[in-house]
């Protein structure tokens, strides 16, 4: 059984992943945890100086918190009715970034869908706080859902890699199980810096060559250019409606993260974007 992390704020944006979430896995048993964190401002400091006027405050929202996923709950039952599926309502007085991640180990996540949290409703990828903290501090693959997303299969899947990462130890089966549950093609990507593989580079691409033996696959060597502009090339020659990367050092997508202007930064795609921790 799959286990999933839902987080939602009660937006659209937010709900918009959770079905996403829901159609991809709709042949799967999993359990999703929809996770509703709250933290009101009044309160914190209140708690801090602990006051008696604020005595019962903390119960008012949590009680609030759990009629919402209730609520939540009961429409996209309602909605994506399905027997394989568990929605299990959780809330908590925490950050939702600390949250996210305590469940993820407690709970031995598998991934975690979200929405872009880019408060915008721009038909792109926008990294929002949230969305940043939560791929860089959480150590198992998450899913971002552009805002307005329509579900497609992910029939096409593109996976840019620089072949700099032993693939063997890395959180890489959820996204081959979907790769194999919808009969996807895997369109590994790598840009090339106008230099031959490394015989590191070389041994990875060679394991993760031997890793997608059961995946319908094809590997693609681009010419030398920006990661980005290498993407957004391929998606209007050869149109993904699935995009992988892989968290580490070496990634443009790490360096992204280490910019200060990193949530007005996006990604001009319009696909849900899987980020796998290296």
């Amino acid at each position: 059984m799959k286990r999933i992390i839902l987080p939602t704020d009660f937006s659209k944006n937010a709900f918009n992943a959770i079905a996403y979430a829901l159609q991809l896995f709709e042949e799967e048993t999993c359990t999703f945890y929809l996770v509703h964190t709250y933290t009101p401002a009044v309160y914190q400091a209140e708690y801090i100086l602990h006051s008696p006027a604020q005595i019962g405050l903390g119960d008012m929202y949590q009680s609030q918190s759990m009629e919402l996923l209730e609520e939540l709950k009961e429409q996209l039952t309602g909605r994506y009715p399905n027997p394989n599926h568990t929605l299990v309502p959780h809330t908590a007085f925490n950050t939702v970034v600390d949250e996210i991640r305590d469940m993820a180990e407690s709970e031995k996540a598998e991934l975690i869908v979200m929405g872009t949290q880019g408060a915008t409703g721009a038909q792109e990828i926008l990294f929002g706080t949230h969305t940043v903290h939560v791929l860089k501090q959480v150590h198992c693959p998450v899913i971002v859902v552009p805002s307005g997303y329509d579900y497609e299969k992910p029939v096409e899947i593109l996976f840019p890699t620089d072949f700099e990462v032993d693939y063997g130890e890395l959180p890489m089966q959820p996204l081959f199980d979907i790769a194999g549950r919808h009969g996807s093609s895997l369109e590994v990507m790598y840009v090339s810096t106008g230099y031959d593989l490394s015989k590191a580079q070389g041994r990875n691409r060679e394991k993760l060559e031997a890793m997608l033996a059961d995946t319908e696959h094809v590997f693609h060597d681009l010419p030398n250019q920006e990661i980005i502009t290498a993407i957004n090339t391929f998606q209007q020659s050869d149109p993904v409606n699935f995009l992988v990367m892989v968290r580490n050092k070496h990634t443009f997508l790490e360096r992204l993260f280490i910019e200060p202007v990193v949530k007005k930064i996006a990604f001009h795609v319009t696909i849900p974007f899987m980020v796998i921790p290296g």
